[in-house]
Formats: structure tokens, sequence, C-alpha cells
């Protein structure tokens, strides 16, 4: 049945080019065609994944519709794997290395980024907010290595992360208080914790009548604030020049006039840049990837000398401290459950 939907959906592509049919005119065309050898539901079954071969993304198609389904990742052809609140599962589906590549290419085509061999990674926001990164040979062995992280259509909350028991009732008063009071707050946690969730929610509990400036590599805080701009790096050309990296983010953004600024993920030397923010007074917030609430703190501590051998390691601590209000740590539980599990509070903070 897949065969036939793949060679549906190639002769429906023909048609559309050579005489300009609309897709749903094509497929029928397609199924007519077939219908000698197929029955009625046979016909039926074919046409969804006969027009997602056409006009959608394949066997990811349906996984992207699952409002279950929160990461999808492709390790090599004929399976693909996803992740749900019950754990990761595999798929076994006919899905080709051309088929994965075609996918691909249609998921970029309207992101304006791309990958080839000499630019063999990629990292690009899709047209509903999900995040899609891909690596691909000589970096892999062999096989295209596909990951989708999917977008929660409804913006966070401190209410809702406290209905979904991400957080309790004080911890949501807590973090209300020291957004609304005006301190910066960082977010740790490890991969898939639930960092972006969180710092999602601090920007949405920011006054109304503030202005915010978020700044990421690619698209994923879904905020609800009103006056909000949102910037992304943008990846060099091949030569090299038109770079925009978190640095040179951080810099404008301080020109926007902001209330508050935010970095989706510090994990270089734009932290030096952050921090200097911060300690002229604009409140902000951030993610980092750390395994407790003081390593955070280390960890941001350490990242402004990867801009300036000269800095020292004294002076990097002081302006942590005196930047940095509340640490907000968050877990993943082997069940999946995710949740704040510690909110470090800096006294001498500003």
């Amino acid at each position: 049945m897949n065969q036939t939907a793949t060679l549906i959906a190639q002769q429906a592509r023909g048609r559309a080019l050579l005489f300009g049919l609309p897709v749903d005119e094509s497929i029928n065309l397609g199924l007519a065609q077939s219908s000698e050898n197929l029955s009625i539901l046979q016909s039926e079954l074919l046409r969804r994944p006969a027009t997602e071969r056409l006009t959608g993304f394949g066997p990811l198609q349906t996984l992207l519709d699952d409002p279950t389904v929160e990461e999808i990742w492709i390790n090599r052809p004929n399976e693909i794997w996803f992740a749900t609140s019950r754990g990761n599962q595999r798929q076994a589906v006919e899905f080709s290395a051309e088929q994965i590549e075609t996918v691909v290419e249609r998921l970029l085509r309207s992101t304006g980024r791309r990958i080839d061999r000499t630019s063999p990674f990629v990292d690009a926001g899709l047209s509903d907010g999900s995040r899609l990164h891909v690596v691909i040979p000589s970096v892999t062995r062999s096989n295209w290595c596909v990951n989708i992280r999917k977008f929660r259509q409804e913006a966070s909350s401190l209410s809702w992360l406290q209905s979904v028991g991400m957080i309790s009732s004080e911890q949501s008063r807590q973090l209300e208080d020291a957004v609304q009071s005006g301190r910066s707050i960082l977010v740790s946690g490890a991969t898939q914790a639930g960092k972006t969730t969180v710092l999602t929610a601090l920007l949405n509990a920011v006054s109304v009548g503030e202005r915010i400036v978020t700044i990421e590599d690619t698209f994923e805080i879904n905020s609800n604030a009103k006056d909000l701009v949102a910037m992304q790096t943008r990846e060099a050309t091949p030569d090299g020049a038109a770079e925009v990296d978190m640095r040179r983010l951080v810099r404008e953004s301080l020109r926007m006039r902001p209330s508050r600024i935010a970095v989706g993920e510090v994990r270089g030397a734009e932290a030096l840049d952050l921090l200097l923010a911060l300690n002229s007074g604009i409140p902000g917030f951030c993610t980092i990837h750390a395994n407790s609430a003081v390593e955070a703190l280390e960890k941001l501590s350490s990242l402004p000398m990867l801009a300036s051998a000269n800095l020292s390691a004294e002076f990097a601590s002081r302006m942590v401290k005196t930047a940095v209000g509340l640490v907000v740590h968050c877990e993943r539980s082997n069940t999946g459950t995710r949740s704040v599990t510690q909110i470090l509070e800096l006294r001498n903070a500003s």
C-alpha cells in the first residue's frame, strides 16, 4: 500500500506540474486510475498517505499532527522514534533515505536555512514554532539524523505550570513576586527538563506595557506579550560572511529600549554581554544546561571567560552574584514528569 501511495503521489506531482491541476484533483485522478485493482476502502485508505507524500511530510505528518507527541527523531531509514508522556516509542515505516532527504528539504524550504556537505548541521524553526535539527554524513556515519522538538500551542503561564504539577502554589507565588519586583532569573536543567516552558511562563508573568526582547538560536519561546521583539541567530554564508551570533544579538537588544531581555540558552561568550546588560539595570531571564542550581551559577560564572582571556574568575563570579536574583532548577523524572525541584535565591543580587 505504501508503494502504491508513493506511485500515486509521484504521478499526481507530474500532473500538477504539467497541467496546473490542484492537489486534490491530481490525487483523485490517480486513485481513479488505480481503482481497477483497489476496493473503495483501499482507495480511501490511500488518499491521506498519497496527499502527505505530495504536500506534507510523509510518515512524519501523523506524528506532527498528534498533540501528545513531544519530539520526533530519525536515526536511519524505515524507522521513526517519538516521545510522549509515556516514554520513547519506535515506529517501523516505509521511509527511504531519499524520502527523508526530500522531507527535510521541504521542512527547510520556508526557513531560509540550508544543509549540505559544507554545512552538515542545521537548526531551524518551523512554521508552527517547532524546532528542527539535522545532521548529515560525513559527520554522522552513514544516515541523515533528524530531530523535531514539537511546539506547544498554548502559551505557558505560572498558573498553567501549577495546574500540571510542575510547580507548587508556593513556588508560583515566589516566582510571581520575583518577576514583578524586576529580579533576573536563571532557569537551569538538563535537556527536556522544561527550561523553555518555565522561561516562557516567566515572560508571560511580566506586566502589560513592558517591552521584551528575546534572543535564541532558533525561535522556541512562545510569549503572549504585546510589546515583543523576537530575534534568532543567523548562520554564515559559505564564504563565512553575514553571520549573526548570540553576542551580536545581545548587544543589539540593548538598543531596542527593552524592559526585559531573555536569552533562550546561554552556552558561550554571549554570557559576558548578558551579565553586563543585567548589571546595567535591565532585568532578564535565561536558561542554561546544568545538573543543579549551584552548578548553574558556577557554569554561568565560567562562560564569560570565553569572551576574554583577561577576565578573572573572581570578577565573573561577582558579576553573576550581583546580576542573578533567582535560579530555578527543573528536572525530568524517569516517567517523563517535569517539575521545578529547587528555587535558589541570591540575597545580594540587585
